[in-house]
């Protein structure tokens, strides 16, 4: 079994859904694995990684329009507020995504669905830059 490991920074201008599944295929590209597994993991508490569809863009906004409703910035119910009003907001939204996402990889490619994409969610209201670190094994 063969491990590749490397790690990439992304700058997002705000919140917001960053489709990043080009710059994860690379690092596959990189790895020279034909098959196995392609983990993915953000060192973050305020963003996450989703997959979701990647061919219409309403999708993405549904989502941020739920996720706006039913998770609220401000809430003065809030105890942790250091960093802004969207500080607690964008923890409890990386608890209702995900830190990280597994994808096999088949054929030396994210065997993803044909209307999935690999998303960086972006949780908080500014510019940030985010750490990946991209596992992938396999043979």
């Amino acid at each position: 079994m063969k491990t590749f490991q490397t790690e990439i920074i992304l700058t997002n201008p705000n919140r917001g859904t960053y489709n990043i599944t080009q710059k994860i295929e690379a690092a596959v590209r990189d790895s020279s694995i034909n098959t196995g597994l392609c983990h993915v993991f953000i060192q973050h508490t305020s963003a996450s990684l989703i997959i979701t569809e990647n061919a219409d863009p309403s999708v993405r906004q549904d989502i941020e329009y739920w996720m706006q409703k039913t998770v609220q910035d401000g809430d003065p119910r809030y105890l942790h507020n250091y960093e802004g009003d969207d500080d607690m907001s964008a923890h409890i939204r990386c608890m209702i995504t995900d830190m990280s996402q597994t994808i096999p990889v088949s054929n030396g490619r994210l065997n993803l669905g044909t209307w999935q994409g690999l998303f960086l969610y972006e949780h908080r209201t500014g510019r940030f830059d985010r750490k990946l670190i991209i596992t992938i094994q396999g043979e």
